[in-house]
């Protein structure tokens, strides 16, 4: 059993255009030592965005809690609204960005769980 908050991490992965990562369940020991899947809130500010990536091995789905996510998915463009599940396989590119004026905030179940050598930047592809 292992129960984890927001709340409770101190230091979330930071990405460089702007979204902010709270792995909530994971691979590592502080989020559960999960195995086949993992679970992060995440928030990007207005303006910003997710780096354009894919997995090789991972699914991952966003569920759209709060804000709206313009989503760019092997080159198609997507709109995501609150209460939207959007699944993205391996190894499909994806991005994710708030056009909008307000936090966009979302979970990402990953199965397997997310680990960092299984996210490449989309121009590895």
């Amino acid at each position: 059993m292992f129960i984890n908050s927001k709340d409770q991490i101190t230091i979330p992965l930071t990405q460089p255009l702007g979204e902010t990562v709270f792995e909530l369940v994971g691979s590592s020991p502080k989020s559960g030592d999960a195995r086949l899947h993992s679970l992060a809130h995440i928030l990007i500010p207005p303006g910003k965005s997710s780096s354009a990536h894919y997995h090789k091995v991972a699914e991952e789905t966003y569920y759209i809690l709060k804000g709206q996510g313009r989503m760019l998915v092997d080159g198609r463009e997507y709109i995501l609204t609150p209460g939207q599940a959007c699944l993205v396989c391996a190894p499909e590119v994806h991005q994710i960005f708030n056009d909008g004026d307000i936090d966009l905030e979302f979970l990402a179940v990953c199965a397997p769980a997310w680990t960092p050598d299984d996210s490449f930047p989309a121009d590895e592809s």
